[in-house]
């Protein structure tokens, strides 16, 4: 792609929008003159060549079978394209507002137009069910009401064909807290009852202008797991329930459901509706209570405007506390071991411990130029970090966040790798990331020749902020892999954190 242009015919005009799976265009298909939105896929970060190739051809695979979809509740996919390493998704274009928005702007809607709605989605829903295909984040940001009157039920593009590993395989499980149904929560694939049970929980929204589930994403999951499915107001209470029930076997049959919506959107009363017995309701069951401490200890989330979707990671051991409220070596961190390997020499540095204002800090510097740095930090109103809530790290993760934006040109000076004197960088994009900590964020640093010589990643665990830096003068390391080396020593610490609480 140059001069914003893909595949010599898509001319990428503005961002619409960004979200944890990507970025949307609007773009203008200059070979049939007419506007589309293109999907720019983003993969995880610290892939190696061959997963991204790999995910690459899972997500143009799983594009293709969506593409099949032909329905007005769908949104159309007109094209994929493969430019610099990733996937585009060339779709119709929707002129219009979310579900999300029009709650958000004007309030719970009236149970017959919700159920309208509903309805509308399930019809869609159930066409690609009918061949294979599982949304998988149904959400009301994902549910779009056209100035022309359609309902269109949008990004299919992270949609999960029978049968197949996806582009989130291999651990990996994708949605948004508060509309996941509890079985995929619990590991499993899921199916078209997974996705009903999304569905009800986006008429939740639509019905009360509120989710079933609030609070932190921590806390949607495990009230997800936990407690009773909450009841909505008006006549599509039952019927919503019905649809939300914990275990998949005990939910509504799809058919019923659609015939239940439409007769309510139709003015008419919510019908009798079949006996069901939900037999793993919360507290029947310690499966479901073992499942929300594995979901707590290992979510992962990656933060993004828009539509964020989320990203959970599989623990692959260690949980993690409500808060770390006892001191740890910050320079424990990371071992020796592991220090050689990031730094990729035989004989690691002794660390050297720290501290300043912000808090306990670490670092691994080798005086040739290649360094790794720690610090667990605090606000200015807390004796340390321990002491930390999560509620204060979060306002402290987002203060960060919110503060490493405002500035392009940065100072920067690290006399233990041999940078005495203070030299100037360019600062990339903020961005959040995922596969690190509950939320997370990251930032290189660039020289005159525009190459990367600083990765910095910021991430929240529970009530603690942990500031990762690495950082190499030589020449042979390449741009990815600055930012890999950053990426493997903020897991590497997360994971000491785990083991310790």
């Amino acid at each position: 792609m140059s001069a914003g242009r893909l595949a010599g015919r898509y001319s990428l005009l503005r961002p619409l929008g960004a979200g944890g799976m990507g970025k949307v265009w609007l773009a203008r298909d200059e070979m049939l003159d007419r506007d589309v939105a293109v999907k720019e896929l983003t993969l995880p970060e610290g892939m190696s060549p061959k997963e991204r190739a790999d995910s690459v051809k899972r997500a143009v695979r799983e594009a293709q079978a969506t593409a099949r979809l032909r329905h007005p509740g769908i949104v159309a996919l007109h094209d994929v394209v493969v430019e610099q390493e990733r996937p585009w998704l060339v779709m119709e274009l929707l002129r219009g507002r979310t579900l999300a928005d029009t709650v958000r702007e004007f309030g719970p809607m009236p149970a017959d137009y919700a159920a309208r709605v509903g309805a509308d989605v399930l019809e869609a829903l159930s066409v690609a069910h009918a061949q294979g295909l599982q949304h998988r984040d149904v959400k009301p940001g994902n549910v779009f009401l056209t100035e022309s009157g359609r309902v269109v039920l949008t990004d299919f593009g992270i949609a999960r064909q029978e049968g197949q590993a996806t582009l989130t395989e291999q651990g990996l499980m994708i949605g948004s807290p508060g509309f996941i149904a509890p079985e995929r929560l619990e590991g499993q694939p899921g199916g078209p009852a997974s996705d009903l049970w999304s569905l009800g929980a986006t008429l939740y929204v639509a019905l009360t202008g509120a989710p079933a589930y609030e609070g932190s994403a921590a806390q949607r999951v495990r009230a997800t797991l936990l407690e009773p499915v909450p009841v909505a107001p008006g006549p599509l209470g039952p019927l919503l329930g019905a649809m939300m029930a914990h275990h998949p076997g005990a939910r509504l049959d799809a058919r019923a459901v659609l015939q239940a919506l439409r007769q309510v959107a139709a003015g008419g009363p919510l019908p009798r509706l079949p006996a069901t017995q939900d037999v793993t309701a919360p507290g029947r069951t310690g499966r479901r209570g073992r499942a929300a401490i594995w979901i707590a200890a290992g979510t992962v989330l990656a933060l993004a405007a828009g539509t964020a979707g989320f990203l959970f990671l599989r623990n692959q051991g260690g949980g993690t506390p409500e808060a770390f409220t006892v001191p740890l070596d910050v320079c424990k961190l990371i071992s020796a071991e592991e220090a050689g390997l990031l730094l990729r020499v035989a004989q690691p540095p002794k660390p050297q411990p720290g501290s300043d204002d912000e808090g306990p800090k670490c670092g691994w510097p080798l005086i040739s130029g290649t360094g790794v740095g720690l610090q667990v930090q605090k606000d200015s109103d807390t004796v340390d970090p321990w002491s930390m809530t999560t509620a204060s790290a979060g306002k402290l993760f987002q203060n960060q966040k919110r503060y490493w934006a405002k500035y392009d040109d940065i100072d920067w000076t690290w006399p233990e790798i041999g940078v005495k004197d203070t030299r100037k960088a360019k600062r990339t994009a903020v961005r959040p990331i995922t596969g690190v900590g509950e939320e997370a964020f990251a930032f290189e640093l660039t020289g005159d020749t525009g190459r990367v010589h600083s990765a910095h990643i910021f991430y929240r665990l529970a009530n603690l902020v942990v500031k990762v830096e690495y950082t190499t003068l030589a020449v042979k390391p390449t741009d990815e892999d600055v930012r890999r080396s950053a990426l493997k020593a903020a897991q590497t610490s997360e994971q000491a954190l785990r083991n310790a609480g």
